[in-house]
């Protein structure tokens, strides 16, 4: 299944309500916002095997003049890479990082998976769908693991860069009009939705505060026991991103729309990651917010990073329901608030790609 298209279903979200009028940038957001014919675009794919190489120079050098110079293939298709390159665009892999449900590794490691509060393992009990099932972040062979499977994608010539998606907790909230779905109510944190809570979190923490999380009375409201966990993931993008620096190939990653956002609903602390860019998937429509968003949330990260690496905001097409005026307007604001570009999700077609020209100008 393509990644992306069961983020609806699902409800990659939050209850998080932005305040009207947008963010005043910082002075280091200001310097970092690029004049939008500068803008370099990125979009994500799943490459098509039955594409012809005759398609794909004919698409890649329409996205080439569109203003794309990076595409985040989801699989792994030295086709796709090449005609890519061919066309001077990079050719990223694009891979799951802590959602890792392959039959051969939950068979050979079910201990290597995180556990929820109410001590259930996402190898036997896969949270909201049956395909999330994600590792712990705590255990050093699965820090291995995900090592390998980075070294294996950077040693191949033909790819340019390394992509981290699901890098990150399980949601513990999803969006308000999603409770009925699974017939929850989610108004506070609960506990088969709330990981890590396996003998090697717990005993690691213990070891930094001297109590076990499952002792305390109420472990979803303790500040230093989120941040171990912001820490958890963090610590997998700091080895990660020491591979693709011993390669000397660039590392990103796909993440929530706004720091805020990012550690409350999925305990991902991005702003203080090693990146050398970042993807915050500011899918307006899942949150219930106007393409104004875009502008607010680019302002809210660009502002939490302090320069350190580059922003590029992720627009889902679909929530366009394919008003081209709206889409120029949410790349606009999305470079005028400081990212460096947007990375498109969805069908791109000619009236994308033009109208992608035309607000790059």
């Amino acid at each position: 299944m393509n990644k992306r298209n069961f983020l609806k279903s699902i409800g990659l979200g939050s209850l998080a309500i932005m305040q009207p009028g947008l963010p005043t940038l910082s002075a280091t957001a200001k310097a970092a916002t690029l004049p939008a014919a500068k803008a370099k675009h990125r979009v994500w794919i799943n490459p098509d095997e039955k594409d012809t190489t005759a398609d794909l120079q004919k698409r890649y050098a329409a996205y080439k003049k569109a203003g794309i110079g990076l595409i985040f293939f989801e699989a792994d298709s030295e086709k796709h890479f090449r005609a890519a390159k061919e066309n001077g665009i990079q050719a990223h892999r694009w891979i799951w990082t802590m959602n890792r449900g392959e039959k051969e590794l939950l068979a050979s490691h079910p201990e290597w998976y995180a556990k929820n509060r109410k001590g259930e393992s996402c190898a036997t009990h896969p949270p909201y769908v049956g395909y999330y099932r994600w590792l712990c972040p705590s255990k050093p062979e699965v820090i291995n693991y995900l090592k390998e499977q980075a070294e294996a994608v950077l040693s191949k010539d033909y790819v340019d860069g390394l992509h981290l998606d699901y890098v990150r907790y399980c949601d513990v909230v999803l969006p308000v009009n999603l409770w009925s779905n699974y017939g929850i109510d989610q108004s506070k944190e609960l506990p088969e939705y709330d990981f890590c809570y396996c003998e090697t979190c717990r005993e690691k923490y213990k070891e930094q505060k001297g109590v076990d999380p499952l002792d305390m009375e109420h472990p979803d409201q303790i500040p230093s026991w989120r941040r171990f966990r912001y820490n958890r993931i963090t610590n997998v993008v700091n080895n990660l991103a020491a591979v693709a620096k011993q390669h000397k190939k660039p590392i990103s990653a796909a993440v929530f729309p706004t720091p805020d956002i990012a550690k409350r609903i999925v305990r991902q602390d991005w702003t203080n990651w090693p990146l050398d860019s970042v993807n915050p998937m500011i899918y307006h429509g899942f949150y219930k917010e106007d393409v104004n968003w875009i502008g607010e949330a680019v302002a809210e990260g660009v502002g939490g990073l302090h320069g350190k690496f580059p922003l590029y905001a992720g627009l889902y097409l679909p929530d366009f329901h394919g008003n081209m005026a709206d889409l120029e307007k949410g790349i606009r604001l999305a470079i005028q608030n400081g990212a460096a570009g947007v990375s498109l999700f969805g069908g791109i077609d000619d009236a994308v790609l033009s109208t992608l020209q035309k607000a790059s100008v």
